[in-house]
C-alpha cells in the first residue's frame, strides 16, 4: 500500500486557455496509506479522470503525482503497482473464477501455494467458493463483475486498488450486498480503497473519507456525516441527500432573519455577518409546529408524498420552496392549506458567497 499526493491539473486541450478548458483544475489531494476513499460527483466532474490519472493511464499536463513521497508522474501503471477495476467486467471467458482470480498471481510468477491461499480468501470473501471450477462464460454479468472485483483485490501488494464505478451491471440488492462485502474487505486486509461514483447511496456506505467534486474541482473532503451535517458549499448540500439540503434566501439586519418577507427574531445569530446570505436546513430538521409564533415560517403546503418510512411535505415560503420529513403518524394539512414550520437550530447552516459561514 501507499500514500499518494496529487498536485496538479489536467486538461485534455493542448493550450487551455479558460477554466472551461480544464478536467481537473488546480487540486492537491492526499490518499492515506490504508484508506477508504470516494471520488462522489456527476458525470463530466473529473473524477474518472482523477483516478486515471492515480493509476498512470493518463499523465497530468502539469503538477505531479507522488506515491509514498516518491514522483511517479510519468510512470506506467505497472511501475506503479495498481490494481483497477472498471465499470463493466473485464473477464476471460474461456478461463474458470479460479484461474480468472489466480490471474494476476501466475503473472507475478507467485508460488501455487500462495494462489491457493489468496483466491481461495478472495472467494471466500465475494460468496464464489462454490464456482471456482466453473467456466466464467456461462456466469451472468453480476457474477463476472464480482470476478473482476476479486482480481483487483487478490494481491496483497499492491499500492492501492481503484474502482471506477464498479456496481453499475449489478443487481440492486446485490449492490447491497457487495458495498458491505468491500466495507469488510477493507477492514481485513487493510488495502488503500480508491472508489469512483455517482451515487451518494455508494460512496457514504462505502467510504470513510469522501471527496465531493465539481466541475474539475474538490468542493469538500470529510466524513460522511460532516458532508451531511456541514455542507461546506452549497452544492455539497444539493447534491448529497435525498432530497438535498433546503437553501432559503435571507437578509440578516442586527439580530433578524428576513424570508420572503417574514421576520424571524434570531438573537444567538448576531455573529453572522450583516446582508444577503442563503440558510440551508435538511428536510430532516426541518420541524412543523402547530400554530404561528415566533421564529416559526408561514408556508403553504404544495404537495405529501408517501415515501415508505416517512412523509415527505413540501410547501412554499412565498416563492421559495422547502420540503420537510414527517413521521407517518402526523397528521398533515392538505395542499393549499397553511403550514407552520421551525427552521432554526443546530442543524441549520449559513452560506455567504457559496461559502459555510464558521
Amino acid at each position: 500500500m501507499a500514500t499518494i499526493e496529487l498536485d496538479l491539473a489536467h486538461a485534455y486541450l493542448p493550450n487551455p486557455q479558460s477554466e472551461a478548458d480544464y478536467a481537473l483544475l488546480p487540486l492537491q489531494a492526499r490518499f492515506d496509506d490504508g484508506g477508504a476513499y470516494a471520488l462522489l460527483g456527476p458525470s463530466g466532474c473529473g473524477k474518472t479522470t482523477m483516478l486515471n490519472i492515480i493509476s498512470g493511464l493518463v499523465a497530468p499536463s502539469q503538477g505531479t503525482v507522488r506515491f509514498d513521497g516518491v514522483a511517479v508522474t510519468h510512470a506506467t501503471p505497472q511501475e506503479r503497482n495498481i490494481a483497477q477495476v472498471f465499470q463493466f467486467p473485464v473477464v476471460y471467458d474461456t478461463m474458470t473464477v479460479g484461474q480468472n482470480l489466480a490471474f494476476p498471481l501466475r503473472n507475478r510468477k507467485v508460488p501455487e501455494e500462495q494462489i491457493r491461499e489468496r483466491v481461495g480468501r478472495i472467494a471466500e470473501m465475494l460468496e464464489m467458493s462454490h464456482q471456482l471450477d466453473q467456466r466464467a462464460a456461462n456466469l451472468s454479468a453480476d457474477a463476472k463483475q464480482k470476478i473482476s472485483l476479486g482480481r483487483g483485490l487478490v494481491r496483497s501488494d499492491v499500492s492501492a486498488v481503484l474502482f471506477d464505478e464498479p456496481l453499475t451491471v449489478i443487481d440492486p440488492h446485490l449492490k447491497w450486498t457487495l458495498r458491505r462485502k468491500l466495507k469488510q474487505i477493507h477492514r481485513e486486509l487493510g488495502l488503500t480503497l480508491i472508489y469512483v461514483t455517482h451515487d451518494q447511496v455508494e460512496a457514504l456506505t462505502f467510504a470513510e473519507q469522501v471527496m465531493v467534486m465539481s466541475r474539475g474541482r474538490i468542493v469538500q473532503k470529510g466524513t460522511p456525516e460532516a458532508l451531511f451535517e456541514r455542507p461546506a458549499h452549497p452544492f455539497v448540500g444539493h447534491f448529497i441527500g435525498s432530497p438535498g439540503m433546503n437553501f432559503l434566501p435571507i437578509t440578516v439586519d442586527q439580530g433578524v432573519l428576513l424570508v420572503a418577507d417574514q421576520r424571524l427574531p434570531a438573537p444567538l445569530l448576531k455573529a453572522l455577518p450583516q446582508g444577503t446570505l442563503q440558510l440551508g436546513i435538511r428536510p430532516e430538521y426541518v420541524a412543523l409546529v402547530e400554530t404561528a409564533r415566533p421564529g416559526a415560517l408561514s408556508a403553504v403546503v404544495t404537495q405529501i408524498q408517501h415515501i415508505g418510512t416517512s412523509q415527505l411535505l413540501s410547501a412554499r415560503v412565498g416563492d421559495i420552496p422547502i420540503k420537510a420529513h414527517v413521521p407517518l403518524y402526523r397528521t398533515l394539512p392538505q395542499p393549499g392549506e397553511p403550514v407552520y414550520l421551525n427552521v432554526l437550530g443546530k442543524h441549520t447552516c449559513f452560506y455567504c458567497n457559496e461559502e459555510l459561514v464558521a
